[in-house]
């Protein structure tokens, strides 16, 4: 062991690997097609071994990756060397404030567990990713938006306060337990989407709304993804206020449904739109029906209220299960843009015509309601010798049209290591100035997460 691992053994209560001990799943992201490799794995048993860690680190200039649920696409878990600090067993909620409507939870609780818990209590915590076993910290940490965002917002707009291990090992709270802060600059803001890169989140403030009355989903279904994308901004400038706008291909559903054993309603469909309204019974009732005539003047043959709920289970189970099915069929490339609402159909035109020509399957769905769309790019019987050069170019050129048509690499996903090449081939260098600036503000060595995204 060197004297770095020695003392970690020595100091931390959790479990700690060392190289060649650490299970290849624990050097990955939820895709494994990046694999990484780690002088020494913790599995932190509390806050106390969190700071343990990092002052260790620091004093011996080692490297850290954090991850908790290991869920993320695009890399930002893997590790080149150094030390992956694992927050997942820090999952407990820590307080709930009904009168400030907040709640106050360590960075492993899942977002599964959290929804339980504020539910059961009156409360929504609006964020609504659909991967249900990734957690807090790394929704904070990639500033995760999800189906609802479209009328709440992403994570960013609910996290009240956070607490941050700095590099160094300093323990910071940076906002706190109010609803508006013009005190200073907004500190906590830069570090919400930072990809662990500026230390490691350790408690989160999250604000709560009370729990609507009524929620209704209804499930549109189109002959065309081009009616189904026209819809989406008829929906939106009709002044329904849906709370989720979700768009699916055909092609893309099938593999959930497999996958799942579940069914979508109209097999026929090419492409359905999932829109959700909640609010009063009366107004619920009143913005479906309504959303039923704008969508009908677009092209929509069926709307079927999703008011059976295991019919409306069967449903979101199925969405929320694409990523899971289509990375069961084989390799395959998670792909997470937003573009302007008005370029998604131009967008999905694009990439059609790209993976027509690359001879590259590109199934597409998302969040309709903000401009984010969402890519599975598969393998399929591509020889692997091939694959990665001719991923790289449908990649390249899914990218580039996201840009020219006003868009960015990411929506929801972050950069990782996966997506920095493109990334860095797009952004200004102005702003990467910037960016740098405020990565060596907070970690000067460079030892956090080193190589993902706009890291130094």
């Amino acid at each position: 062991m060197s004297a770095f691992t020695d003392e970690l053994v020595k100091t931390c209560r959790g479990q700690v690997l060392l190289d060649g001990a650490i299970p290849a799943k624990l050097l990955s992201d939820f895709i494994g097609a990046l694999k990484g490799h780690a002088e020494a794995y913790l599995k932190a048993a509390d806050r106390d071994d969190v700071i343990a860690a990092v002052k260790l680190a620091a004093a011996h200039h080692v490297s850290v990756t954090v991850r908790s649920g290991g869920t993320n696409l695009v890399g930002a878990t893997v590790p080149d060397g150094g030390l992956v600090l694992d927050v997942s067993g820090l999952n407990r909620v820590l307080d709930f404030d009904a009168a400030n409507m907040c709640v106050t939870v360590e960075p492993g609780i899942t977002q599964k567990d959290l929804i339980a818990y504020v539910e059961s209590r009156g409360f929504i915590y609006p964020p609504d990713p659909a991967e249900k076993l990734g957690t807090i910290g790394g929704n904070v940490s990639t500033n995760a938006g999800g189906m609802r965002a479209v009328k709440y917002g992403v994570t960013r707009d609910f996290v009240l306060a956070l607490e941050l291990v700095r590099p160094d090992g300093e323990v910071i709270t940076l906002g706190r337990r109010v609803r508006k802060n013009a005190t200073g600059l907004n500190l906590k803001e830069i570090v919400i989407g930072s990809e662990g890169g500026f230390g490691v989140i350790t408690k989160v403030t999250l604000k709560l709304v009370p729990k609507p009355e009524s929620s209704l989903s209804a499930l549109l279904c189109y002959r065309s993804l081009d009616d189904a994308c026209r819809s989406v901004n008829a929906i939106l400038g009709a002044h329904l206020d849906p709370t989720a706008v979700e768009f699916q291909e055909r092609k893309v559903i099938a593999f959930a449904e497999k996958f799942c054993g579940k069914a979508f309603p109209e097999p026929s469909s090419k492409a359905y739109l999932i829109v959700t309204f909640d609010g009063t019974p009366q107004s619920v009732k009143e913005r479906v029906a309504r959303c039923k005539e704008v969508a009908a003047s677009c092209g929509c043959f069926a709307l079927i209220p999703l008011d059976d709920e295991k019919i409306t289970a069967d449903i979101w189970e199925v969405r929320g299960a694409v990523a899971r099915a289509v990375n069961a069929t084989g390799p395959w490339e998670p792909v997470d843009t937003v573009v302007p609402l008005d370029q998604i159909a131009a967008f999905m035109e694009r990439v059609g015509r790209i993976s027509e020509e690359e001879g590259v399957r590109a199934l597409g769905f998302g969040h309709a309601g903000d401009g984010n769309v969402h890519l599975c790019v598969l393998r399929d019987a591509i020889p692997k010798a091939q694959w990665p050069k001719r991923l790289d170019r449908t990649l390249a050129r899914i990218y580039d049209a996201a840009y020219e048509l006003g868009g960015l690499i990411s929506g929801e996903h972050g950069i990782g290591k996966a997506k920095r090449k493109y990334f860095l081939e797009h952004a200004d260098p102005s702003e990467r100035e910037l960016m740098l600036g405020v990565k060596r503000s907070f970690d000067p060595e460079n030892r956090f997460n080193p190589h993902d995204a706009y890291a130094l």
